[in-house]
């Protein structure tokens, strides 16, 4: 979407009195506004020497409402109590009722704060002169730190072997309440779950903790802490048994069985089995466990309990976008399409109807191995009219490919045909068999709405004119993003493409082989894919690609949030002609429930052209 103003516009004023930096930093600044930040500056020598202090300053504050009783303790304090202890807030009835009140919050007080390590603590309500609020005054006295640690194995682990001896003194390394650490309850209790799962999770399925003690010497304010951990016997896997399926052969699941019957026990096997029969679709629910019972430790049975999913799925997605209109889209699944070796195959087919581009493909694909390999069979007939070439193609592909939790890759042959009508031009007809591959590395905390990691991706393919090729080529393309979280919500963001096709022309060469640019994820203030060759009145495919984005995001709210960025690239023939265009902007970013939405207003430098761009998208 286009919108072009006259020199005489108030928006084109400000453009041509800034120019491009200084909109850019207007932006910036204005943006910043949401978010005032104070920095101070600190001697580094004092910082150290308060470093592990705790501030003991007293402070009388109202407690709530209209504050019957006023809270008079520590900053390192005061915060816990307000938290966790109720006070009136209407005035004693009598003073019976003012002292049943003291005494128990005296008490919940006293329990409160032992859970921080602050065993002696004085707790005291003072009244004050007639018409004055009564104050509870807490003084929560030194705060009790680790004096000694022992921690002793019983059970094998406890032979006296090399193996062992380098294990348990492991353990104890990673013990987190070491002597002069503050004695908290919570850490406590965490690190005595830490050490029995760090014993538990290799051989010893049935570890235990035999005794632990806190001793605790209120007037020294020391904890010496005991636990004792009785690792029993090693664990060696034993046989499967299944329970839950209905329509597939056990082979389904035995497939993905990650170690071998005799094996010691792990525990991330375990988990690595349950995960992998997680991925598949055709089952709804998994659990794997095993029978920590020390009676059958020689060969424990592994218990997987499965619930079937549907056999078959259909899906609806509507959406819209700048780049190829208004959508909708029809999909259907089928997790038992065809039995072959008592493996089930899975069919996946989709129907898809965009303004500038229509799509049909169908795919057929075995289920993952356990090292999630797979073999896919596909066929895609597409068409499409964008920036006046219009393009029928129709694509068949073998491939094999492999997807873990931060990587997917992709390795295949490819034939593909394709009519290209560019108006004001001849048509002309492409195939290529191609040699492909394709890899990528993602590392986001958030796929949908990321803020921190990266993601890498990697293209490389080629055919020649010898076999089922109209044209000997190769082609390379490579795409990285990164997001660096600012602050408590904004988000940087950095995204670069560069695409290269070796060849003697491009004519020949499909158009999925060659490069345009332009439009969201791309280039913004630029139509979708209207950076490439002039071919008489359309745009088709160069060779040579190169992009980049440099987006700033500020979330007002936490669904709602402002973005200003800058865009550069061009798509060309040959790197002599490639001539960067660059656009900036500002937007709004929406997490609405059916997915992210993006509008964005995009200006082009070197026409001053000012381009909407909106992408949306909901499944059902």
């Amino acid at each position: 979407m286009v919108l072009n103003y006259s020199t005489q516009s108030f928006i084109s004023l400000l453009i041509h009195f800034y120019g491009v930096r200084g909109l850019f930093i207007t932006l910036l600044i204005v943006l910043c506004a949401f978010n005032p930040t104070t920095i101070t500056v600190a001697a580094a020598a004092q910082s150290n020497q308060n470093s592990n202090k705790e501030t003991e300053t007293e402070t009388e504050t109202e407690t709530k409402s209209d504050a019957v009783i006023k809270l008079s303790a520590p900053k390192s304090v005061k915060k816990l109590i307000k938290q966790y202890i109720s006070f009136p807030e209407e005035p004693f009835v009598n003073d019976t009722a003012r002292a049943v009140f003291v005494r128990k919050t005296k008490e919940e007080i006293r329990e409160l704060l032992a859970t921080e390590g602050y065993f002696t603590p004085t707790i005291t309500l003072e009244d004050r002169l007639a018409g004055e609020k009564p104050v509870l005054k807490v003084a929560p006295g030194k705060r009790t730190r680790v004096a000694e640690v022992t921690i002793e194995f019983q059970g094998d682990l406890a032979t006296d072997t090399a193996e062992h001896q380098e294990r348990m003194e492991q353990l104890r390394a990673n013990w987190p309440l070491i002597p002069r650490k503050f004695f908290r309850s919570a850490v406590w209790e965490e690190a005595k779950a830490s050490l029995l799962s760090s014993v538990a999770e290799s051989e010893y399925a049935a570890a235990q903790i035999v005794s632990s003690e806190a001793e605790i010497d209120p007037a020294a304010a020391t904890a010496k802490l005991k636990v004792v951990i009785d690792s029993g016997p090693v664990f060696y896997f034993g046989d499967l048994q299944i329970s839950g399926l209905q329509r597939y052969d056990q082979g389904l699941v035995t497939s993905y069985v990650p170690f071998q019957k005799g094996e010691v026990y792990r525990r991330d096997q375990i988990l690595a089995f349950q995960a992998a029969l997680q991925n598949l679709p055709h089952f709804s629910s998994v659990s794997v466990s095993i029978d920590s019972d020390i009676a059958s430790h020689q060969a424990t049975p592994i218990n997987v309990i499965l619930t079937e999913a549907r056999a078959q799925r259909i899906g609806v997605g509507v959406g819209y976008s700048t780049n190829t209109g208004a959508r909708g889209e029809l999909n259907y699944r089928h997790a038992n399409f065809i039995n072959f070796h008592n493996q089930p195959l899975n069919f996946i087919s989709l129907l898809r109807y965009e303004q500038k581009r229509q799509t049909l493909f169908a795919r057929l694909e075995t289920i993952p191995d356990r090292n999630r390999y797979l073999f896919s069979l596909s066929a895609k007939v597409e068409r499409t009219d964008i920036e006046d070439l219009k393009t029928f193609s129709q694509r068949v592909s073998f491939n094999r490919e492999r997807t873990t939790e931060t990587m997917q890759s992709q390795y295949g042959l490819t034939w593909q045909r394709e009519e290209r009508s560019p108006a004001g031009a001849p048509d002309t007809v492409s195939e290529a068999l191609v040699l492909d591959s394709w890899w990528r590395y993602r590392n986001v905390d958030n796929p949908l709405f990321a803020r921190r990691g990266h993601i890498s991706e990697i293209r490389f393919g080629g055919g020649t004119q010898y076999v089922l090729s109209k044209r000997d080529f190769v082609r390379m393309y490579a795409r990285h993003q990164h997001w660096w979280p600012i602050g408590e919500r904004d988000v940087l963001y950095l995204r670069a493409e560069v695409g290269y096709t070796i060849a003697s022309s491009r004519l020949g060469i499909p158009q999925e082989y060659l490069f345009r640019a332009g439009g969201i994820n791309s280039v913004r203030g630029h139509n979708f894919l209207s950076l490439g060759v002039t071919e008489g009145d359309a745009v088709v495919g160069g060779r040579t690609l190169g992009t980049g984005t440099l987006e700033y995001v500020h979330w007002f709210t936490e669904n709602w949030g402002g973005a200003i960025f800058t865009d550069v690239g061009d798509a060309t023939d040959s790197w002599k002609s490639f001539h960067p265009s660059v656009a900036y902007g500002s937007g709004i970013r929406w997490r609405s429930p059916a997915g992210p939405l993006a509008l964005d207003l995009a200006r082009r430098h070197d026409t001053g052209a000012l381009h909407v761009h909106l992408s949306i998208a909901a499944a059902f």
